[in-house]
């Protein structure tokens, strides 16, 4: 089974009051992270870097935290969703 298959597994609902997760500084992103590390440790790949910006679909995250421990400069705020919202499983 590969990754997509096993990310298909999971549902995950949406907080319309906003993200769980935040980048605090774009800038920081673009001057002093040259790897951009966030978009290789997510296994979700929730981090895109696209246009000079990191994005965050923050709708797929799997809520491991494992990008708040990759980014070198600490630039990510993560913490849980709200109750009732997140992450979801769809089978077992």
């Amino acid at each position: 089974m590969n990754l997509e298959d096993k990310l298909f597994l999971v549902g995950f609902k949406p907080d319309e009051a906003g993200s769980h997760l935040v980048v605090r500084s774009q800038e920081a992103c673009r001057n002093s992270c040259e790897r951009k590390l966030c978009t290789a440790f997510c296994p979700a790949q929730v981090y895109k870097w696209e246009e000079g910006a990191i994005t965050v679909g923050y709708n797929g995250c799997l809520e491991c935290g494992a990008c708040r421990i990759g980014c070198p400069n600490s630039n990510i705020e993560w913490r849980y969703p709200r109750g009732g919202f997140g992450l979801q499983y769809k089978f077992g």
